[in-house]
């Protein structure tokens, strides 16, 4: 039985380890509701500007709401994309714009939309990691235009953004909102990123913001017209993982030694 309680224990350890370094898996720690895993087959929402000046607001902007569930800081974010036609330039990514707002539960047009801002970030090649996820036909989405495509693409990536800096401390309990829209440098007419759907619902639908009307306006698939959220997960920061991991290899190494004594 001891034994068995090592290799368990060592196990988690490796875990902690692995989510450490940055990537996310389902079973992993998590800060909010539930994680909203991708849908493999569903839509890639556009998200992608082309180059703009230091200070534009991004055009191409989509918000989802979160409830928090544990309180503390708001700097480990991971988000699942995919590139319009599998046109795939990770180096082109010039930044990730995140934003926090408060949350608006009935909008003037009726529904829930992101509220005061609470904080933002560019974030810079540097800050962020791509892992590829998975491969599966989807569709791509650009709200705005009202234009689709079904079975346009086929892979997809995780975004992984850790130690976010002067994080904002969500309270337990909390509903938030979060918005990202991403700066591809010299975009072209194919190279474009969207974020995926989620094959898991929680409160209220996404949003997009329209950039001719400048509202915000709920996301519905087009096909079929039912009810859009999209594919992220809030998670513990890093240091809570690496405490937790020490610990528990501590642990491992303890009964180690009792065991050989």
């Amino acid at each position: 039985m001891k034994t068995t309680h090592v290799i368990l224990g060592c196990a988690v350890v490796g875990v902690m380890a692995g989510a450490v370094l940055g990537d996310w898996d389902p079973g992993d720690p998590h800060k909010m509701h539930h994680p909203q895993l991708p849908d493999p087959g569903g839509w890639d929402v556009r998200i992608s500007n082309a180059r703009r000046q230091p200070g534009e607001p991004p055009q191409w902007v989509v918000a989802d709401d979160w409830e928090c569930s544990q309180t503390g800081p708001v700097d480990d974010v991971h988000f699942w994309v995919s590139w319009m036609q599998d046109v795939v330039d990770t180096l082109g990514i010039r930044s990730i714009h995140l934003s926090i707002h408060d949350n608006i539960p009935v909008g003037p047009d009726g529904w829930s939309i992101p509220g005061g801002l609470i904080r933002e970030w560019d974030i810079g090649p540097t800050g962020f990691t791509v892992r590829h996820y998975g491969s599966e036909e989807q569709g791509w989405f650009d709200p705005p235009f009202e234009e689709w495509q079904p079975n346009d693409h086929t892979e997809y990536y995780q975004i992984n953004i850790v130690d976010i800096p002067d994080p904002f401390t969500q309270q337990a309990g909390t509903i938030y909102w979060l918005d990202i829209s991403v700066d591809l440098g010299g975009e072209s007419e194919t190279g474009k990123l969207g974020w995926k759907t989620s094959q898991d619902h929680w409160m209220d639908d996404a949003v997009y913001w329209d950039p001719i009307d400048q509202r915000w306006i709920e996301l519905r698939d087009p096909m079929t017209t039912e009810s859009l959220d999209m594919a992220f997960v809030i998670t513990p920061e890093p240091g809570t993982l690496l405490l937790l991991a020490g610990g528990l290899a501590g642990a491992c190494g303890a009964r180690r030694r009792r065991a050989h004594s």
